[in-house]
């Protein structure tokens, strides 16, 4: 269904080409072992969390200061049945002047609520956009891996 898609939004006093930066710098972000270019169209790099996440991502656009689109060509997630829920979907990223400030839509397509993983996997993007993204674009730090850096 169209809209059903899990979408966020941020707004940055930051510029389009800093927010474009920040995204395409995922390591500063997002928690878990990260390999492969995450800033060249084409790429595919993989991102994985102990045993419980696993995903493969392919660069399919790369709009400098506009647009980013990350296709999920393999994953893995160990709790859920359909471990390959996200396989076939699209993470992506729209950058745009608001007045000042710059606005970040997250829309991750084919999250919607009628797969198993939304409430989880809504919960993790809405902390790593809303929280771990937006500190790395405003003060230059994310905050990867937060529950386990509450146990330390």
């Amino acid at each position: 269904m169209p809209g059903q898609d899990y979408t966020t939004t941020i707004l940055v006093n930051k510029s389009p080409k800093e927010v474009f930066d920040a995204v395409n710098n995922v390591r500063g972000w997002w928690s878990g072992e990260i390999t492969g270019r995450t800033d060249k169209i084409g790429a595919i790099w993989e991102y994985r969390y102990k045993n419980m996440h696993r995903s493969k991502q392919k660069i399919t656009k790369l709009v400098p200061g506009k647009k980013i689109v990350w296709h999920v060509v393999d994953s893995y997630l160990s709790f859920i049945k359909d471990k390959e829920e996200w396989n076939g979907t699209d993470i992506v990223f729209e950058i745009a002047k608001k007045g000042k400030k710059t606005e970040l839509r997250f829309t991750h397509v084919g999250l919607a609520p009628k797969i198993e993983c939304y409430d989880a996997c809504t919960d993790g993007w809405g902390f790593y956009i809303k929280t771990s993204l937006r500190n790395f674009i405003m003060k230059g730090k994310g905050q990867p891996n937060p529950k386990e850096q509450k146990k330390k």
